[in-house]
């Protein structure tokens, strides 16, 4: 699996997030979003209603994950809604990456505790083997650095 770590410096994750998210959508694919922190899920809804691009989405609270192009969760059990995408935010780390063929981590680089965070789940990874990329927010959008 291709993990891709995206330094947040430019901009907060429920601005970066939707672009992202739109992009796998155009693929066409599906994604799903699991946080680290299960209060965050409301917050990540709202953003991604209020985003300039239609993203259709759900939650646990909300809907019927097998009918979500974009799931929003914080429970580490696999893809419901047959995502191929899975977004990591908020510090969260997934037990199923198997089941996905991309992943996307993305951390605030502003965050000492996040970015420290951020580098113990690439050691890991590249542990366990998985191809990783490091792109990080410039002027001009995202620059791949590794």
């Amino acid at each position: 699996m291709e993990i891709g770590f995206y330094h947040l410096t430019r901009s907060t994750l429920e601005q970066a997030l939707p672009r992202l998210l739109a992009r796998v959508l155009a693929i066409p694919a599906r994604a799903m979003v699991l946080s680290g922190a299960a209060e965050r899920l409301e917050a990540l809804d709202t953003a991604l209603w209020a985003a300039a691009e239609w993203l259709p989405h759900g939650s646990p609270a909300t809907g019927d994950a097998a009918l979500q192009p974009i799931w929003l969760t914080s429970e580490d059990g696999g893809a419901p809604n047959d995502a191929a995408h899975l977004f990591l935010v908020d510090g969260a780390e997934s037990a199923h990456l198997a089941r996905f063929q991309r992943g996307f981590d993305l951390f605030d680089g502003n965050d000492e505790n996040a970015l420290q965070a951020a580098r113990e789940r690439w050691k890991r990874a590249k542990a366990a083997g998985h191809a990783l990329t490091y792109w990080q927010q410039g002027e001009k959008g995202w620059e791949r650095k590794a």
